[in-house]
């Protein structure tokens, strides 16, 4: 079973109560602007919009929300800002942060939370947005932080039992902004007379920075003071009334966030936690990224590198608990769009398999012009085409097709045109090749009599066929290799270095049948003898 149709399931059957009411089921997710976001936030995005998509191929009524978080504590400086500007604003809140650029929002928050949500919606995500600002300022928050003033004890039990976390009797989980020096992180609540805090900017109580020592009373209500995340989390799906939130795997461990969470849901604020499902990490070169540490792809530049059903292929493709390793450097890209050739074919058959369940999840909204059928030439090909500026781009792709091109087959050949060019910019050196036209390259000179016996017979093969077929070739360019008891290795890699310099190239059947025959009997004639 397709995974997001398994997890419906297990929806179905946990809130079937409330799906039988009629009511809508409130669906929702965030991201805490604090920074360029990287694109693995982009997974638990993928899974809450996928859930929402299921939810309406089955006619439930939902409400997807998603939370811009700019209500937390700027706590670490991203590499790329400059540090004589923002070091003074750690441990404010990131809606009272100055804005890198002013023309386009007016806080930090906005700027960075501006720019991932465009990218959301281009890859065909339409949740409704709101701000933790929102929250409360409005109010909204005000009777959860009260009621977690008055059970603090209950909260420091259940950090202790739960997480093993221990906090002092005199610990209140809330953080007022101080009215002095507009931090948040530095201040720590010591009492609460129903109306007021009483609080301490302490100033050493974080490494990253300075509390100014005031000491004063406030009231906490109407977004003077924010709750810890844990305690925050649990007091969102309160307010907001959340059915389904899932998170990172992280989150799932026993004593972690969402277990926590869930205590003080139940306990503090007498509330059901909401169906939970952990997804695993979208890693980038096999590391877990970092927004503000710079570390890893943004979400905005991964957007731009791919067009959005392979980005949403990437983080639909593989069952929401498996990790994916997506190395944009790499062949991660080429194969992304082989997987959409595969199951865009088994969506276009009719096929009732998970790869066609896949296809209509990688186009949430329809998309008319991606759902209907037209050729997919493969794109490492067509990447090693846009590198060959003596062929035809279009004259190939004919030839691939075997007939002539439709207006919905150029438009899919020039997309992936533009694409595999900009792969090309970032991609390993391996995955760029230049025909050595000039001159014979020096690396042949290393190759073994038995290598050049092989090419000599690849070169009779050629003299003997007026017209080159690639799959043909292909197949006998295997048969040579067999009979001359060559590795792949070593019979690919010398006709690659033969006309490219290096050792690897695209699939060698239809490389060779796409040169000009005159260079190609010249340029093996020459190696081989």
């Amino acid at each position: 079973m397709f995974w997001v149709d398994r997890i419906f399931e297990q929806i179905q059957d946990s809130l079937k109560d409330k799906i039988a009411s009629g009511e809508p089921l409130f669906i929702r997710d965030e991201k805490t602007a604090s920074g360029r976001v990287h694109v693995g936030s982009l997974r638990a995005l993928a899974l809450h919009g996928a859930i929402a998509d299921r939810f309406s191929e089955a006619g439930i009524p939902h409400i997807f929300k998603y939370e811009i978080n700019d209500f937390d504590v700027m706590d670490g400086l991203p590499v790329y800002l400059p540090e004589d500007t923002y070091r003074q604003h750690l441990g404010k809140l990131l809606c009272y942060v100055p804005s890198p650029d002013s023309t386009k929002a007016k806080n930090f928050a906005d700027y960075y939370g501006g720019e991932y949500r465009e990218v959301i919606e281009e890859i065909g995500y339409h949740p409704e947005f709101y701000h933790s600002t929102e929250l409360y300022l409005s109010g909204k928050m005000n009777d959860s932080i009260r009621r977690t003033l008055e059970r603090a004890d209950i909260i420091r039990r259940i950090y202790k039992q739960v997480s093993g976390s221990d906090r002092p009797a005199t610990w209140y989980p809330l953080s007022v902004i101080c009215e002095q020096c507009g931090k948040a992180s530095t201040t720590r609540v010591s009492g609460f007379d129903g109306k007021e805090v009483t609080y301490t900017c302490e100033p050493h109580v974080v490494e990253w920075t300075e509390g100014c020592g005031h000491q004063g009373h406030v009231s906490p209500f109407d977004g003077r003071a924010k709750l810890p995340w844990k305690v925050e989390w649990a007091a969102k799906w309160v307010v907001l009334g959340v059915d389904v939130e899932g998170g990172g795997k992280d989150h799932y461990s026993k004593g972690g966030a969402r277990d926590v969470a869930d205590h003080i849901a139940r306990e503090v604020f007498e509330y059901e936690p909401p169906f939970g499902v952990p997804n695993e990490f979208f890693l980038v070169g096999g590391q877990k990224m970092s927004s503000s540490k710079g570390r890893g792809s943004s979400a905005r530049e991964v957007a731009d590198l791919v067009p959005p059903y392979i980005l949403r292929l990437a983080l639909l493709g593989r069952d929401i608990s498996k990790q994916v390793n997506f190395d944009p450097t790499g062949d991660t890209i080429p194969m992304l769009f082989d997987q959409y050739d595969k199951i865009a074919e088994s969506f276009w058959q009719k096929k009732e398999d998970d790869d066609s369940r896949l296809f209509a999840f990688v186009h949430p909204q329809g998309e008319p012009r991606l759902l209907r059928q037209r050729f997919l030439p493969r794109f490492s090909l067509v990447a090693f085409l846009v590198q060959m500026p003596h062929l035809s781009l279009a004259s190939e792709a004919e030839r691939m097709k075997g007939s002539a091109l439709t207006d919905a087959d150029k438009e899919e050949l020039q997309l992936r045109a533009e694409y595999a060019r900009r792969w090309l910019d970032i991609a390993d050196e391996q995955y760029r090749f230049q025909l050595r036209t000039d001159q014979v390259p020096v690396e042949v000179r290393s190759l073994s009599q038995k290598q050049k016996a092989a090419l000599h017979d690849v070169l009779t093969y050629i003299q003997s066929h007026a017209m080159l077929d690639g799959q043909e070739l292909h197949t006998e360019l295997h048969e040579i290799k067999k009979r001359h008891e060559l590795s792949p290795a070593d019979f690919f890699g010398a006709l690659y270095q033969s006309f490219l310099g290096k050792p690897s190239g695209p699939k060698a059947g239809w490389f060779l049948s796409v040169l000009e025959r005159d260079f190609l009997i010249s340029r093996l004639t020459a190696v081989a003898e």
